[in-house]
């Protein structure tokens, strides 16, 4: 059986807040959501870098967490909609604050980005 190298600290906030946020597209994906795209094939044209099936599997967690419901329409074609909690709705404010930080700082995280990308095509 697999254990963990490095236990986890279910008393910490950020490790719980991560558990829910933590993915590359979730702040994306509930960011969508809080501006009205709510279909999954919305989501997926809304978030051009993330695949459909990734989309579809941090939607599942987020459901699981509590942050967004599944609203589906007993119609044909199917229907399915998400829309944010309650819970879901509490961490606006949050992703508001990530996204001002990440505009402020744009530049400087923009040229490390393509230091990054420019030594890995050196290595090559």
């Amino acid at each position: 059986m697999y254990t963990r190298k490095i236990q986890e600290d279910p008393d910490c906030g950020i490790y719980l807040a991560m558990k829910v946020l933590g993915g590359k597209w979730k702040c994306c994906i509930l960011d969508a959501i809080s501006r009205g795209i709510s279909r999954p094939s919305e989501i997926a044209r809304y978030i051009t870098e993330a695949s459909t099936r990734v989309i579809e599997m941090q939607l599942a967690e987020l459901l699981f967490y509590g942050m967004v419901e599944k609203c589906a329409e007993d119609v044909y074609p199917k229907r399915t909609e998400y829309k944010l909690t309650i819970l879901g709705e509490t961490l606006l404010p949050i992703l508001s604050k990530i996204d001002q930080w990440g505009m402020e700082h744009a530049e400087v995280i923009k040229d490390r980005i393509n230091e990054l990308q420019e030594g890995e095509l050196e290595s090559k």
